[in-house]
């Protein structure tokens, strides 16, 4: 073996478990990072579950209250008045709703992939210094 390949053996066994130990701590603060974007995860989806929850029974509660009203009317045009009004206040619960809760998922996104985008350009960071 040459003098040259000799020592850069000698090199690559010095600097391998240090190496070694380097990739294992990142390798860990993946598994933290996809460790904490599952709890993000798991907390976003009980808060939207919580939401639509609560969507659901006033939307409920508002159909009930609608159906006793429907059944109070003495004729068809105060039939159909109530009638439209019911439909009109669903429609823009609903479209209220259907905001709010895309602003939710906007949000839990933004936040549960946070995580993850950190360790990418984290990743992103040691590359470059490994091409350099």
């Amino acid at each position: 073996m040459t003098t040259k390949a000799n020592t850069a053996k000698k090199s690559t066994t010095a600097t391998a478990p240090k190496g070694f130990v380097d990739l294992s701590a990142f390798g860990q603060l993946n598994v933290e990072a996809l460790t904490q974007a599952s709890e993000l995860a798991t907390k976003a989806v009980e808060g939207i579950n919580e939401e639509l929850t609560t969507y659901n029974k006033k939307s409920f509660e508002d159909g009930v209250a609608a159906v006793k009203d429907l059944t109070s009317v003495k004729t068809p045009t105060e039939l159909f008045e109530k009638q439209s009004a019911f439909a009109q206040s669903a429609f823009e619960g609903f479209v209220a709703q259907a905001t709010k809760m895309n602003e939710i998922f906007i949000a839990a996104t933004k936040e549960v992939t946070a995580p993850i985008n950190a360790r990418v350009e984290a990743t992103t960071e040691t590359f470059k210094s490994y091409a350099v």
